[in-house]
């Protein structure tokens, strides 16, 4: 069958499907796309050959930003539980690199995107071209290779021949729970366009079969006589049990055998908040009852986590507690000197029957104590960023998805979020990225359309990255977007001024007469920029009328944004957890605060 290779490519995602538990899904579900000369010729003629409409076999969807588009397949794939995805297009120079940051996401966050940028003349018949990088040192390098270090899978197809080979792996990587991540394949502009004679059976309907490792008999006995030596263990769930749908399983698990469970950020969700086990956040934004007894727990078991400084609040926070880790990735389930059970999250709590066991009841009924006292707070009556989620949790249902990223939201939201939809939550914390809010929900609206999608944005994410307001819109994808604005950085102001850096550059101010940053708030419409990029906008000023611009923005067909300026403060208590953030080593009492926290520092070896 002759067919440019851009064409190919087309024609061979469009019949890739993936399958686990004996439930097939498309594997490529669309492609996003913004096109330039890297490959407007290739990818961009071939999308429009086979149509760019919904019914067609691999569905366009424009985009207005090429990071943003990663984000949005990103959102599309982890609420997909990353059975499937999209993939993406860009021109050569300033488009692929652009992407480099939504690749490093996904890969640091274990989530399948591809991403397909354009690249230099594989012939070098015009070099130097538009916006290549020229290195003296070979001529085979391009802006593509900053794309190595963050993807799992790079290649660059120089030549026709290669591209089959090439699409077999990025589909094996794509599919490999344990391996998964940002897939590459760099596309020549010149190899785009050239046409080839293909074997027919290059574009059979292919299934990818999704594993899920069964534990090793040998490792599963080293676990169970850990369980069973343990008089005080504590679950950490990560974003393992809800990718692998485990959550029934870790109820039961926790249920019959006593154990406490608490929740990293991607794992929250895992129990719903008011289940009598369930102690809710760990770690430097968790809760005061989860990280008490992460404290004197004597063993951590902790099921699909990469354990971040946050969850192990920077490695202080779990005493003497020895580790069992169970994760499909052996690499994370090393980590802290553990005993390591590598498999998938739920056949291997279905495989855990410690029989004759059970955590002491003094044990369990501490954690329901706990938890009881901490889910006990309340917000006051001013608008801060807590009062805000307050409210926001009395209009929404059950089954929609609250979506957010970067700034101060993301330890509210992990603190004081109660959750009772294991897919009900979606906050990217992995790489904290600003700007990942509105694009990645989009991506969880497309993977969920009979949800409601809630973005929580503050106005420095904002202002990052807001463009793909325009994307819903155009796609008729409503979103309901949650604009918080403070005025700058609150977070990285709180932050700055804890290891003594003053809240510079942190609140968005015009220079004063002093030359400093320390005039007025910068005159921003923020509520204008929205309405301009074709959203509804509502505004609220006090508790009331939030809660009456929520439940009507919920209620509406079309994307709805909710301005709210915020006051600072809050009175959530504190959850008692450190994070490591060096500060300048001269006398004061910011070093020596920073060196006493540091003596519980553990090297988990």
């Amino acid at each position: 069958m002759r067919l440019t290779v851009a064409q190919a490519l087309v024609r061979f995602l469009s019949r890739q499907y993936s399958s686990r538990d004996g439930a097939e899904h498309r594997l490529v579900e669309g492609c996003f796309g913004i096109f330039g000369h890297g490959n407007v010729a290739g990818i961009g003629q071939a999308l429009a050959a086979q149509g760019a409409g919904t019914s067609s076999a691999l569905p366009y969807y424009l985009a207005r930003n090429e990071q943003a588009m990663v984000h949005t397949a990103v959102g599309f794939a982890r609420m997909r539980n990353r059975l499937s995805t999209f993939a993406c297009t860009s021109s050569i120079g300033p488009g692929a690199t652009n992407m480099v940051t939504g690749a490093a996401l996904a890969t640091i966050n274990r989530i399948p995107v591809l991403l397909l940028p354009g690249d230099i003349f594989a012939t070098r018949v015009a070099n130097p071209v538009l916006q290549e990088l020229e290195d003296p040192r070979s001529l085979d390098v391009s802006v593509n290779d900053a794309f190595r270090p963050v993807s799992r899978y790079f290649d660059r197809i120089n030549r026709p021949e290669q591209l089959p080979s090439a699409l077999m792996q990025a589909m094996r990587v794509l599919t490999d729970p344990a391996e998964t991540g940002a897939v590459t394949l760099a596309l020549p502009q010149d190899v785009q366009a050239e046409s080839f004679d293909w074997p027919s059976e290059l574009f059979d309907r292919r299934v990818w079969h999704v594993a899920r490792p069964v534990p090793e008999p040998a490792a599963l006995q080293r676990a169970l006589d850990l369980i069973r030596a343990s008089e005080r263990p504590l679950i950490v769930a990560g974003g393992g049990v809800i990718y692998s749908e485990a959550w029934e399983a870790l109820r039961a698990f926790a249920t019959e055998y006593g154990v406490p469970v608490a929740e990293t950020q991607a794992g929250k969700g895992a129990l719903p908040w008011d289940s009598p086990l369930s102690v809710g956040a760990v770690g430097h934004t968790g809760t005061a009852a989860a990280n008490e007894l992460a404290r004197s727990a004597d063993l951590v078991i902790g099921i699909g986590t990469r354990y971040s400084d946050f969850t192990t609040a920077s490695r202080t926070l779990f005493g003497q507690a020895r580790f069992l880790n169970i994760n499909v990735t052996a690499f994370d389930a090393a980590k802290n000197g553990a005993v390591m059970l590598v498999a998938d999250a739920r056949a291997a709590l279905e495989a855990l029957r410690p029989e004759g066991w059970r955590a002491p009841s003094s044990w369990t009924s501490r954690a329901a104590s706990l938890a009881q006292s901490w889910w006990s707070f309340r917000a006051g009556p001013s608008l801060t960023q807590e009062a805000v989620l307050e409210d926001l949790r009395e209009v929404m249902h059950p089954a929609d998805v609250v979506v957010n990223a970067a700034g101060s939201m993301p330890g509210d939201l992990h603190r004081l979020w109660r959750v009772t939809d294991a897919k009900g939550y979606h906050v990217e914390y992995g790489y904290s990225c600003m700007g990942y809010e509105i694009a990645g929900g989009l991506g969880v609206k497309l993977a969920a359309p009979a949800r409601e999608v809630f973005v929580l944005v503050g106005d420095g994410s904002y202002l990052m990255l807001a463009q793909e307001i325009a994307t819903s819109v155009q796609e008729g994808v409503k979103l309901v977007i949650v604009l918080v604005d403070n005025h700058g950085f609150a977070s990285i102001g709180n932050l700055s001024e804890s290891v003594g850096a003053q809240r510079l550059g942190t609140a968005y101010r015009l220079r004063g007469a002093s030359g400093e940053l320390d005039g007025v708030y910068v005159p921003v419409d923020l509520a204008a920029n929205a309405a301009s990029l074709g959203a509804d906008v509502l505004t609220a000023d006090d508790r009331e009328s939030l809660r009456a611009a929520l439940a009507k923005a919920r209620e509406a067909v079309r994307t709805t944004v909710v301005y709210v300026e915020t006051v600072p403060g809050g009175s959530a208590p504190s959850s008692g957890a450190w994070w490591d953030v060096p500060v300048a080593q001269e006398p004061g009492e910011i070093h020596d605060r920073y060196q006493e926290a540091k003596r519980d520092q553990r090297p988990y070896l």
